[in-house]
């Protein structure tokens, strides 16, 4: 049997160290929060290889007395606590007093320290959590601490730490929550030798933001500002108009600490009331300030959780203000459409992909040119008297063989039609016009024409080339016989709130199918058969996404896995990434959300398959069809066949795709049977 025995307080200081020393950004986490309670107005971070080999924190607060100095790398040794009623109002940052031991128990540690009152500085070197004397230097005043070589006497933790890219990510987001929670605080952050932060500490907070998250973040906020009882809430959120694709860029501070908490969340998301769309989320930079007693923060040695006393409150104070800031600004701001108008499909792409092996296969063929030069459907109709729609549709003329596919200025301002002309029209159907014997164009043509000519500043549409549907068995190929399809055993009897297919079957059950969860799946199962890359769109104008600096480093460093999948991505410099090529079934307005839910699943996946499968999922959902769009029937037919087949039952997040009613149980809702 095991003896039972103390363990030495070198293996007990190693042990508390993993507590609170979990990565480089801990430690600068700990010395920064040290320097602010220090009454710093000016810090200075300086890292090098991620942390692992350099963390340099200077600031210039009251400094330590030289004879506290030893006291100071001691376990539970703190200025800020004295007795256990203290636990209740903390006020100050940091309280647990176990940031220097942890620290200096994993790596070699350096201070030097002068207070304003001395002469003379102090010095103090330790490793591993030994401390030698301490000796007199010539200081400025403030304090400067130097952490080298972390985790050098643990192998174990070392072995766990993320490439120096992620780790110098972390710091730089730990940082920037840092400076936005203390405006009146100058940061200046520096990584392997250039500057990557530097706020003016104006005491403004609308400086730290611009200089943190950047202009064009910045510009996207809406100030907020209210009090319930004694809760305050100040700061910005984005405009409605300008959801995230995650909730990366929401920042929370209870009292000058940065904090993570469902219910702020929860308040802030509530303030919107619908405003958003599904799948974007709001971001914001809140401070909630409430007496120190009405808040816990010993929850955790993170320091990023907290208990309220008041919850309610506090959800109340958050939700109304923001609620109030955006109703006073004239709520979302929505696109002017007409009643009762479905929102049409905008892409116009029959949901067909294009493989590599297709597409060479067809690229052979010369593409037949056009009758007349692609106009986009609508056009703007001047004003009546009577009430009209926005946008009235001119007759679609039939000779146009091809339809614009990326439509994207169109998405929140315009309707395509509802009668869908055929993708590859009647070869009988496009007649081009004889020439006179002048030269001329026959009078017919020269007429007032049918279609009033698109406004000049209109760009003209890229036509779209699809792949060959496998329904389209009427289109003759070279060496194939047109063969009639056998008709099927179910009729789709029509669709509801553009969303569910209602189908009935020959055995006499109901079928109600989620056309995008249907859609999804199906992509989700040609993504995972490809055996080649999928074709790529080269964007007119590169997009430079902005999901944060942590974020960007994780895509950064998954360029390859990207690449893949189709994604062209390149860095472009304080936590942005510019995109230069996309996948050619993916919307190119959807590029930025793509790539925020990319980053999302990549810090959740553990291993490469995981991390494969996880963007599988968003690509899938990104390219299909989505519910509110109105579908033209032979969509609604592939995806009833693929479900009535068997292929299709659950969405590639296990979601049904499909729910059956068979005729004796709605007989039974009317009390028929």
């Amino acid at each position: 049997m095991p003896h039972i025995q103390q363990l030495s307080s070198h293996v007990a200081d190693l042990i508390a160290a993993g507590e609170v020393v979990e990565r480089p950004a801990s430690v600068v986490k700990e010395l920064v929060e040290n320097a602010i309670d220090a009454g710093s107005s000016a810090i200075v971070v300086e890292i090098q290889r991620g942390g692992m080999s350099l963390i340099r924190v200077t600031d210039n607060g009251c400094g330590i007395a030289p004879e506290e100095l030893p006291t100071a790398f001691l376990r539970h040794a703190t200025s800020k606590l004295r007795t256990a009623e203290d636990l209740a109002r903390i006020g100050t940052l940091g309280f647990r007093g176990e940031a220097l031991a942890a620290i200096s128990a994993v790596s070699r540690v350096d201070v030097l320290t002068r207070r304003p009152e001395d002469a003379v500085g102090a010095a103090i070197h330790g490793e591993g959590g030994h401390m030698e004397p301490v000796r007199e230097e010539g200081a400025p005043e403030g304090t400067t601490i130097r952490v080298a070589d972390l985790f050098y006497n643990t192998p174990a933790r070392l072995k766990f730490m993320k490439k120096d890219s992620a780790e110098t990510a972390a710091v730089a987001g730990l940082m920037q929550h840092l400076a936005l929670s203390h405006p009146d605080v100058s940061f200046k952050f520096i990584k392997d030798g250039q500057e990557a932060l530097h706020t003016p500490g104006d005491g403004k907070l609308e400086s730290a933001v611009y200089a943190a998250l950047g202009r064009e973040f910045a510009r996207t906020l809406v100030p907020v500002d209210g009090r319930g009882g004694d809760i305050t809430v100040r700061g910005f959120v984005t405009a409605p108009v300008n959801g995230r694709g995650s909730r990366s860029m929401q920042v929370f501070f209870v009292n000058g600490r940065f904090i993570k908490s469902q219910v702020l969340t929860a308040a802030l998301e509530g303030g919107y009331r619908n405003q958003l769309l599904k799948g974007r989320f709001p971001g914001c930079v809140l401070e909630v300030t409430l007496p120190v007693t009405a808040v816990d923060v010993n929850v955790h040695p993170a320091k990023t959780q907290v208990k309220f006393a008041r919850e309610h409150d506090v959800f109340e104070a958050v939700f109304h203000t923001v609620m109030d800031a955006l109703d006073a600004r004239g709520g979302a701001v929505s696109p002017v459409k007409p009643a009762n108008q479905p929102v049409q499909n905008p892409r116009q792409d029959f949901f067909q992909s294009m493989d590599a092996k297709s597409y060479r296969e067809q690229g052979a063929k010369p593409a037949a040119a056009p009758s007349a030069p692609v106009r986009p459907v609508f056009t703007p109709q001047p004003p009546k008297a009577d009430v009209q729609p926005v946008f009235n549709p001119p007759p679609v003329k039939p000779a146009e063989p091809a339809r614009p596919a990326w439509n994207t200025e169109w998405r929140s301002t315009a309707k395509v039609a509802d009668s869908v002309q055929p993708i590859w029209p009647p070869r009988d159907a496009v007649k081009l016009p004889q020439p006179s014997a002048l030269g001329k164009a026959p009078a017919s043509v020269t007429a007032r024409p049918e279609t009033p000519p698109a406004p000049e500043s209109a760009p003209a549409p890229r036509p779209f080339v699809p792949a060959i549907p496998a329904q389209q068995t009427a289109m003759e190929l070279p060496g194939q016989e047109t063969v009639m399809p056998a008709e099927a055993p179910w009729r789709i009897a029509g669709e509801v709130f553009h969303t569910y297919i209602i189908c009935e079957d020959g055995s006499e059950n109901l079928w109600l199918i989620d056309k995008h969860a249907a859609h999804e799946r199906i992509n989700f199962d040609r993504l995972m058969a490809a055996k080649e890359p999928p074709m790529r769109q080269t964007l007119m104008q590169p997009v430079a996404v902005e999901p944060g600096k942590e974020d960007a480093a994780l895509l950064l460093e998954n360029l390859e896995l990207l690449e893949q999948f189709g994604f062209g991505c390149e860095d472009f410099g304080d936590g942005a990434v510019l995109v230069r090529e996309v996948p050619a079934d993916l919307d190119a307005a959807d590029t930025a959300a793509t790539l925020e839910e990319f980053a999302q699943k990549l810090r959740t996946g553990r291993s490469l398959d995981e991390k494969r499968e996880a963007l599988l999922h968003t690509m899938a959902c990104k390219a299909s069809i989505k519910g509110g769009w109105t579908s033209d029937p032979a969509e609604l037919k592939v995806l009833v066949e693929k479900v009535q087949s068997g292929e299709v039952r659950y969405c590639p997040h296990g979601r049904p795709v499909v729910v059956k009613i068979r005729k004796y149980e709605l007989e039974k809702l009317f009390k028929r049977a």
